[in-house]
């Protein structure tokens, strides 16, 4: 089985397990969504969900939180950790959306990229749950399990992870696929214990190689 075809199978059987594939981050608009990326770094999505609530009733607008002081910021944002830079981050990012945007999220991957604290990862998930654009986001369960189950070769660097998956994952898939491996990696393909393999669907054809 070559790789392209097993990226095919893992993605067939992956949709009949996880039919419903979001993004685990709860936001109702695209900016939002890019507050809630820079605060999950070193951070569950769980945590952030809640955390992010008292910051939107504090600043419920890209202008309300482009004026707010650092200071403000990351007094609410501090539980997801490394708040000083998260806060930072969020504070120029807000101001840039502001200014040069109208308050919009701009829908260029070079144009994200350049926004303070943002980086592939975090481009590639605005890319394709806000705007629906081809995308592959390489987070953690990405490249734990791409790598286990042998669509890569030992690649840890995220971005090689990302290009060497654009190579062998149809466009218009890459963004939910990424976002079921996340739930799979959660539920059976997990980091902190032992990978329920027994109750894996894709035991048969998964590597296994350790990673």
């Amino acid at each position: 089985m070559t790789k392209e075809e097993l990226a095919l199978e893992v993605i067939r059987r992956l949709k009949e397990e996880y039919p419903l594939a979001d993004c685990t981050l709860d936001y109702d608009q695209a900016w939002k969504l890019l507050v809630s990326v820079r605060l999950a770094a070193q951070c569950t999505d769980a945590r952030v969900n809640v955390v992010v609530q008292d910051l939107y009733a504090k600043f419920p607008t890209v202008e309300a939180l482009a004026g707010a002081e650092v200071d403000e910021i990351e007094a609410i944002v501090k539980p997801c950790g490394l708040g000083r830079s998260k806060a930072r981050d969020i504070s120029a990012c807000m101001k840039i959306l502001h200014e040069e945007y109208g308050d919009k999220v701009p829908d260029d991957f070079n144009a994200l990229l350049k926004l303070p604290g943002v980086g592939r990862k975090s481009a590639n998930l605005i890319m394709g749950d806000v705007f629906g654009k081809p995308a592959i986001v390489t987070d953690t369960h990405c490249i734990r399990l791409t790598n286990r189950i042998g669509l890569v070769d030992n690649i840890k660097e995220p971005k090689k992870v990302e290009m060497a998956l654009w190579k062998i994952i149809p466009p218009k898939e890459g963004s939910d696929f990424c976002h079921r491996l996340v739930y799979h990696g959660r539920e059976v393909c997990t980091a902190r214990t032992t990978p329920y393999c027994e109750k894996c669907c894709l035991a048969d054809i998964c590597q296994k190689n350790g990673v």
